[in-house]
């Protein structure tokens, strides 16, 4: 019986020692994984989009072989990532038409149409851009995030985060976001659907200084199943301007100058 008795201790301190050396992720950590997270995709939302309201040009060129380049000018006032106000400068044909968002509801105004009309972030405007790419460029409120990797890509060092949509109304169901760990630039993203099939991809190119921020000022789209067709969107004339609550309205859309 001695015998037995001393190879069970010694079986059990031999577990016990075993399974003290085994860590296990406590909430805390978790929850410092979350924040980190948030914190990447705050940054890199801030580096693409400054907080307070502003205005900018956008040109949107897309190419494919089979067609001629369209060209699309906007002007984008925006207030807070909430509240923004998309129009149609060019072409001509389409000039006057505007679109609002308010959250992410969104709407658009055409002269021709008495009321007006609802749309979703998801529907395309022209080209591989969507609603949601122009009228709303908010991560951080449409997204949970997760810190899947770390990666290498020519030399830097990025943080891969997978963005999951908050709910269905959101631009897109899933992003993979490539930011740099040292500057939080944001690189690329891919976007995806409701099944997880691929839709496109985008790279952030062009950084300048503007409004004290190194900010990309090239974002180019690719089909994810047709790699020759791309829409570039360039940013151009960014400033901050005094926007008030009146102007993100419907009642308001057809009184603006």
């Amino acid at each position: 019986m001695k015998l037995y008795s001393l190879l069970f201790s010694l079986i059990a301190g031999s577990f016990l020692l075993t399974w003290g050396e085994i860590s296990f992720p406590s909430p805390e950590d978790a929850v410092k994984t979350d924040i980190s997270a948030q914190s990447i995709l705050e940054k890199a939302d801030e580096i693409r989009f400054p907080r307070e309201s502003f205005q900018v040009n956008v040109a949107i060129r897309t190419s494919s072989p089979d067609h001629a380049e369209d060209l699309y000018r906007y002007q984008v006032l925006s207030k807070g990532n909430e509240n923004s106000i998309v129009r149609i400068t060019e072409p001509a044909s389409e000039r006057g038409q505007t679109i609002l968002m308010k959250g992410r509801d969104l709407w658009i105004f055409m002269p021709s149409v008495s009321q007006p009309i609802r749309l979703s972030l998801s529907q395309r405007l022209t080209g591989q851009v969507a609603n949601g790419d122009i009228a709303r460029a908010n991560f951080t409120g449409d997204y949970h995030p997760q810190l899947l990797r770390d990666e290498s890509i020519d030399g830097e060092d990025y943080h891969v985060l997978e963005l999951i949509g908050v709910d269905r109304s959101v631009t897109y169901q899933k992003v993979l976001l490539w930011v740099n760990q040292s500057s939080f630039r944001p690189y690329k993203a891919e976007f995806y659907s409701v099944s997880g099939r691929l839709l496109k991809t985008s790279r952030y190119e062009n950084f300048d200084d503007i409004l004290g921020e190194m900010r990309p000022t090239r974002i180019v789209m690719e089909d994810a199943l047709k790699s020759d067709e791309i829409s570039i969107l360039d940013y151009s004339d960014m400033k901050l301007r005094d926007l008030p609550d009146k102007i993100f309205t419907k009642d308001y859309l057809k009184r603006l100058e």
